[in-house]
């Protein structure tokens, strides 16, 4: 398995929301690593989705998703989460990210059961905060590039996807026409 190099991130994200299913997503801490398979993904663009924190114009929040794209963009929200994002777009589009709602436990996942203070593996990692929490991801991990092997980063994955399920985003009052949620079951 290797790193995914910033090209794959250099593409439409929509493509890109759908190709990190079945990644694997790793995080160190000091000598740790926890990993998990990506299960479940959403796209937000830019001009064309009023759902996207970049619909609207470059903020200090959003500003990663108009920056180098396989960086990563974390945000808080709901004044208690963090969210983590990959910034991904075509060259010709001036923003976008894949937010990453959730992996398949794979690796420390004593680690993200103390971190999460949770015993359910099936509920460790599976929506937007679970998965920051559980992979202790934070405001400090904004902006990181995922295309080196840090501290933060995804790998290609030996999961073969069979099957991806498409519906509206989770959460969003505005482009619910668009089916950009993805996710795929990780069979044990």
């Amino acid at each position: 398995m290797s790193l995914l190099p910033r090209s794959f991130y250099a593409r439409d994200t929509v493509t890109v929301a759908k190709d990190l299913l079945g990644k694997k997503l790793v995080r160190k801490i000091g000598n740790r690593t926890i990993s998990g398979i990506i299960t479940e993904t959403e796209a937000y663009r830019h001009k064309d989705d009023p759902a996207s924190h970049a619909f609207r114009r470059k903020t200090d929040r959003n500003r990663a998703m108009f920056e180098e794209v396989g960086r990563s963009y974390v945000y808080f929200t709901y004044g208690m989460y963090f969210c983590f994002n990959v910034v991904a777009r075509k060259p010709s589009v001036e923003a976008g990210a894949v937010l990453i709602r959730g992996i398949h436990p794979e690796k420390g996942i004593e680690i993200m059961k103390k971190n999460r203070g949770k015993d359910n593996e099936k509920i460790l990692a599976n929506g937007p905060a679970k998965l920051t929490q559980a992979l202790k991801i934070t405001r400090k991990h904004y902006g990181l590039d995922l295309t080196k092997n840090s501290e933060l980063f995804i790998k290609s994955g030996p999961y073969r996807r069979k099957k991806i399920t498409s519906t509206p985003r989770v959460g969003i009052r505005e482009a619910t026409d668009k089916l950009w949620n993805f996710k795929i079951k990780v069979e044990q």
